[in-house]
């Protein structure tokens, strides 16, 4: 090192782009700006808006006409940051990125050393991490001699210098215009209602939901700034993103999944441990790898030595942590400003095929990314699906994308083709193996064959349903490669049946036979995933879906999307609807002979649920007053309302009626037939009764082990007529740890309507307040579904019935389940 040299008076030498060589305050001497007299669409800042009017790039302005634009570019503004922006790109062509030094290292130490090269204008440290600091130099050609030294060392650590990183002038606060709040319920609501069928309906959905460019080139920069730094400890490795951001169904507020490629740095450090005396200058010997062997470093001391990158060295990263136990160890991170979070993996090469195949199948008919948004959200307003991170039983994102992959491979015609006929098409270049799975397919769009199924994306989503409605999904494995549902265990699969996982939701990975993408899934949430399919199924088979409302009723998507079950003609959108199936055989027949619901024993239903609610469960239930009944035996008060009128759904059958199918000719009480298929009259409008609900203790949680232990306190359990007892016994007990007392504000507050669904069972709808409900709701009303049908047998079999005898056999057990 020429430590005695002294500042240059060169000139920065002359390249594409390069900015003036002008000191910080004077204006740009050279910018790339036309001059304001000549044409103002020659300005590179300058963009045609598609509709019409122009939009400065630099200043985020747009100008309706070209004066108003002119105007623009001679203002203050403008040309204010054009002499910002000239004075930055000066300041890089002259700066330094250095590293290396030891922590505690004061900017005054480091510009007393770089002063050997020439005056030093400024330092700029790193303030979060202490791990790297920008050196300006007073000019370029100070910087030139700085890069020619081949070693630096300070204070007996070695430096790694390089050029600043010649980065795009953004104008505006961190984060403006880069990031989207996800859309409310009403504001979707609202977007989708202006479409003018459902198949605009599914397209706007993916323009609503998708990353903005914006959005897109934020992520693009995180990841520039995660290559350079991790490039300065392991030198020749790759960041590639995967997954949500990059697969084709990417969503507002998705993680950013890294890959940390570290197969090219093992690579060269080998190299250069087989010539250590020749000095092959490939900069491993600089790095962090100088300490380890990276071929030899277990997983998870990578993954801690990653994550200590990524806390001491990457400005912005907050919150890291290793997750070294997960089926693809990975470290978490948030990043501040832009408030992404992500993880990066280090062995997870498959996840880059899984990415490509899924863009390939986004980008072979434009039909595939509406129908899996679409489905997508559906599941998640259901309850269905969450967040794979946060784990549970629910569906992750990539499962449901991968049912939908499969339903268009099952078509007549198919939409998109198995995997199978992929690796047939694939050409040498695409021929890929990855831990012995064979993952090869074409990367060339242009080399499959057009599809010639012609259905729209309206009826791909309501066949989507009918076809899992009554899908089995425990009997049965779900096979992409092969397009088509395979038995168990598979056998055209051998080498997949060692390690595959089954469960009640089998379904299998494109490429890695042996993972069932689904095998969190419990039996509970199949089961719901089941029965809604088939609500949605029954619902897009109505005009309500695919008629756009003419007085401004939730229709199409929008009604499918509101959380709960769906129901043609239901008058409150968004309710919550469970089917109580009467067990008795006498009590379905005895409902069945009450026209309309009316008559002793619908108020007997009724008078259950109101018991398992209030008795039970411990709500506060206030109650209509049904014509003819006992307002004790109901246990209403004296001040309760009279039951309100609800507009009046059509008959709920066992077996929806598919659409043009004629209805079953109704029977008389005496089992004869009317004429011409005509309902019997009735002069009365269908009763219901209601209930006003509030919820003050979490009764839905931890009941299976409450159970077991008064259970075991008490001995073995008396007769079946005591479960209910039991029952109670739990709720008092958790409400009991929860303390005694009323809080001073509700859980949670809904309305209740019940109403005859059928010859066979009582529906009973359930309207939170507010709309829309939260996750609490939704968990609540998931343990109603299972235990208030059997809650509300047992009661009829046991009180209002006077029959205080031992249960059916087949009812054992029902309060088991939640």
């Amino acid at each position: 090192m020429d430590a005695g040299s002294g500042p240059a008076a060169g000139s920065d030498p002359a390249s594409p782009g390069s900015g003036p060589t002008t000191d910080a305050g004077t204006g740009p001497a050279a910018d790339p700006s036309p001059e304001l007299g000549s044409d103002p669409l020659a300005d590179p800042d300058v963009e045609a808006l598609p509709r019409g009017g122009f939009r400065c790039r630099l200043c985020q302005v747009s100008a309706a006409n070209r004066p108003s634009l002119t105007e623009h570019l001679r203002g203050k503004k403008h040309r204010r940051l054009r002499s910002l922006r000239a004075e930055r790109r000066a300041q890089e062509q002259r700066s330094l990125f250095v590293s290396g030094f030891a922590r505690g290292t004061s900017g005054e130490e480091l510009s007393e050393y770089f002063g050997a090269f020439g005056e030093v204008a400024a330092v700029v440290m790193d303030k979060e991490k202490g791990a790297y600091a920008i050196v300006e130099l007073q000019d370029a050609a100070s910087r030139e001699r700085a890069l020619e030294e081949p070693q630096h060392s300070l204070a007996g650590h070695r430096l790694r210098v390089r050029p600043r990183e010649q980065k795009v002038f953004a104008y505006g606060p961190v984060g403006r215009g880069s990031h989207r709040d996800p859309l409310s319920a009403g504001q979707l609501e609202q977007a989708l209602w202006q479409a003018s069928d459902v198949d605009s309906q599914m397209s706007q959905l993916v323009g609503l939901l998708e990353l903005s460019e914006d959005e897109r080139h934020v992520r693009h920069l995180l990841v520039t700034l995660f290559q350079e730094v991790f490039t300065e400890f392991f030198p020749g490795c790759t960041i590639v993103p995967f997954g949500s951001s990059v697969n084709g169904f990417d969503t507002r507020g998705c993680d950013l999944d890294l890959l940390l490629d570290l197969e090219p740095t093992k690579t060269l450090q080998a190299s250069s441990q087989a010539a250590p005396k020749a000095g092959s200058g490939s900069g491993a010997e600089d790095s962090i790898l100088s300490d380890i062997d990276l071929a030899v470093t277990p997983a998870p001391e990578v993954l801690e030595l990653v994550a200590t990158v990524l806390r001491r060295c990457v400005p912005g990263v907050r919150r890291v942590r290793t997750v070294p136990t997960a089926r693809r160890p990975v470290v978490k991170f948030c990043h501040k400003q832009s408030g992404l979070a992500g993880d990066i993996s280090i062995d997870n090469r498959l996840a880059l095929l899984n990415t490509r195949f899924l863009q390939l199948c986004a980008e072979a008919d434009k039909r595939v990314r509406p129908l899996v948004y679409a489905v997508r959200l559906w599941a998640k307003q259901q309850g269905l699906a969450g967040n794979p991170a946060g784990g549970g039983p629910l569906l992750n994102n990539y499962a449901l994308t991968l049912l939908v992959l499969f339903f268009l491979q099952t078509r007549s015609p198919p939409v998109l083709p198995t995997v199978a006929r992929l690796r047939d098409l694939a050409g040498d270049e695409d021929r890929t193996v990855v831990c012995g799975w064979d993952c090869s397919f074409p990367w060339d769009v242009a080399l499959l064959e057009p599809s010639a199924n012609t259905e729209s994306s309206c009826s791909l989503l309501a066949e989507f349903f009918h076809t899992f409605g009554d899908f089995d999904f425990p009997g049965q494995v779900i096979s992409l490669r092969e397009g088509r549902a395979l038995p168990l265990p598979p056998p055209a699969l051998p080498e997949a049946s060692e390690g595959l996982k089954l469960g009640p939701f089998n379904l299998q990975d494109p490429f890695e036979l042996s993972h069932n993408v689904a095998a969190n899934v419990n039996e509970k949430t199949a089961s719901r995933f089941g029965r809604c399919c088939r609500d949605a199924a029954k619902y897009c088979r109505s005009l309500q879906y695919r008629q756009k409302s003419s007085k401004g009723r939730a229709w199409g998507l929008t009604r499918l999307f509101q959380p709960g079950a769906v129901e043609p003609g239901a008058g409150n959108a968004g309710a919550f609807l469970i089917n109580i199936p009467l067990g008795s055989p006498g009590g379905s027949e005895q409902l069945g002979r009450e026209p309309r619901g009316r008559g002793p024993w619908f108020w007997e239903v009724c008078a259950a649920i109101g018991f398992v609610l209030r008795d039970v469960l411990k709500c506060s239930c206030t109650a209509g007053k049904p014509p003819g009944a006992r307002r004790e035996e109901l246990g209403l008060s004296r001040d309760s309302a009279l039951p309100e009128e609800l507009p009046m759904g059509p008959d709920t059958e066992e077996e929806p009626q598919a659409v043009g199918c004629k209805r079953h000719a109704p029977e008389t009480p005496n089992g004869t037939e009317l004429p011409g298929g005509k309902r019997p009259r009735t002069n009365s409008p269908e009763e219901t009764a209601n209930w006003s609900c509030t919820v003050w203790h979490r009764v839905w949680t931890g009941r299976r082990r409450v159970r077991r232990q008064l259970q075991h306190s008490d001995g073995p359990e008396g007769p079946d007529g005591d479960e209910l007892e039991l029952e109670q016994k739990v709720s008092e007990a958790i409400v009991q740890q929860e303390g005694n007392g009323c809080p001073a504000e509700p859980l949670l507050c809904f309305e209740a309507s019940a109403r005859v669904g059928g010859t066979r069972w009582v529906l009973l709808r359930l309207l939170p307040c507010p709309a829309p409900p939260g996750p609490l709701f939704r968990d609540f009303f998931h343990f109603l579904q299972s235990f208030l049908p059997a809650a509300v047998r047992r009661r009829l079999s046991r009180g209002l019935r006077g029959d205080p005898g031992p249960q059916d056999e087949g009812d054992q057990g029902e309060f088991s389940t939640p």
